[in-house]
């Protein structure tokens, strides 16, 4: 392998882009770097060598995958060690997660500012190898773990809440609670966060400090409307019961007024269990709603199983349903069982009006969405929120 000698960092920049390879180049360049440029797959394996300090990975390249090029990187004994930010025109939780697991020390989406990029760079460049259990870990696992822990801990999460509005006739209903982690770490997303901490094993402790959080805000200003909580079914099977009962004997707010919306419906495995777990909560006052209806092919059995209040239609059959009458058909068919069964429908990602009047018309109960009203924190509720008037 070369010896490097000068004592520039030295940043491979991988991006078959030739206006954003140069002018990124040219900035890294007036800050000190040195910048060699690969712009396909096959190049990065032509040109690291043991001097790379540091890879900005683009994910979409002409020959391969960015994924693949970081697993190769991250599998190989002599490269990895080397720090790889992932850069992306995708803000996907995904796409994120998958990043990070393959070995990623960090992600940023397209556009950035600069000076984020510069000291991102030196954040990971920082970083060395950490031993764990008679082994190199990977410097992404350990920093994750300490940054889940020390948003647990020091319960660095943002309640938002966002309306949910019954539509005829037009009126507020609820607030679903949206937890924001207050980082500018790689974990700010909250989707990213939440996944990540199911995957290392700290969800059911995340979930109880987000919902401490927002009902000790809503408990201001609730007052007889519904507040919706996002439930994983490892919360409802975990052992925090006695833990969210506490956090609600301790509040002004009524569980019957308490709607607990079932996520990641793939993570019950049995169905007949989950629903004796589930009675538990039940009993105790609270309501349920099964998300995401009409968009995947667990969502009939998992409302059979929840017996919901609430049954919510995914925001994917919600955009643009004037224009597809295959989605009009499915919203016809959710709203038909509904109104036969007693439950209340909820149509999810309402951001055009055109989607909300269809709603309207195929008898929609109640809707929620960008177009209604944007998510807010406490403070900005106090001030009130903004509303669109009832569609005439």
């Amino acid at each position: 392998m070369i010896q490097k000698v000068s004592n520039k960092k030295t940043i491979l920049l991988v991006d078959d882009d030739p206006l954003i390879t140069q002018t990124l180049a040219m900035l890294l360049e007036t800050r000190g770097y040195d910048v060699d440029i690969a712009h396909s797959g096959r190049e990065v394996f032509e040109k690291i060598t043991d001097t790379i300090d540091l890879i900005l990975l683009d994910l979409v390249l002409p020959d391969r995958g960015g994924f693949e090029i970081c697993r190769r990187l991250k599998e190989d004994q002599i490269t990895k060690q080397i720090p790889i930010i992932i850069l992306s025109a995708k803000l996907l939780s995904e796409d994120i997660v998958e990043g990070l697991y393959l070995g990623a020390d960090d992600y940023l989406t397209k556009p950035f500012e600069y000076e984020e990029l510069v000291a991102r760079m030196e954040a990971v460049m920082r970083r060395g190898p950490i031993l764990k259990n008679g082994r190199l870990a990977s410097y992404q696992e350990e920093l994750i773990i300490c940054e889940i822990r020390k948003i647990i801990e020091e319960e660095l999460i943002v309640p938002f809440f966002q309306p949910v509005f019954l539509l005829n006739p037009f009126k507020l209903y609820g607030f679903e609670a949206l937890g924001r982690p207050a980082t500018n770490s790689m974990l700010s997303n909250p989707e990213v966060l939440f996944k990540l901490a199911l995957q290392f094993g700290f969800y059911q402790d995340l979930e109880v400090i987000s919902w401490k959080k927002a009902v000790a805000c809503a408990a201001k200003f609730l007052e007889d409307k519904k507040l919706f909580l996002n439930c994983n079914p490892y919360l409802v099977e975990g052992q925090k019961f006695s833990v969210i009962k506490s956090i609600f004997e301790k509040s002004q707010i009524d569980v019957n007024n308490v709607i607990l919306e079932i996520t990641e419906r793939s993570a019950i495995s049995d169905f007949k269990v989950f629903y004796e777990y589930l009675n538990r909560y039940r009993e105790y006052g609270f309501k349920f709603a099964v998300d995401d209806v009409g968009g995947g092919y667990a969502s009939l059995e998992a409302i059979v199983a929840t017996r919901p209040e609430v049954v919510k239609i995914d925001r994917h059959i919600v955009h643009e349903l004037e224009k597809d009458p295959f989605k009009r058909s499915i919203v016809k068919f959710i709203v038909a069982f509904c109104k036969e069964s007693g439950i209340l429908s909820v149509a999810e990602g309402i951001e055009r009006k055109e989607d909300l009047d269809i709603l309207i018309e195929l008898g929609v109960d109640a809707g929620q969405g960008y177009y209604l009203s944007k998510p807010s924190s406490w403070t900005n509720l106090r001030k009130g929120f903004k509303t669109v008037p009832f569609p005439h």
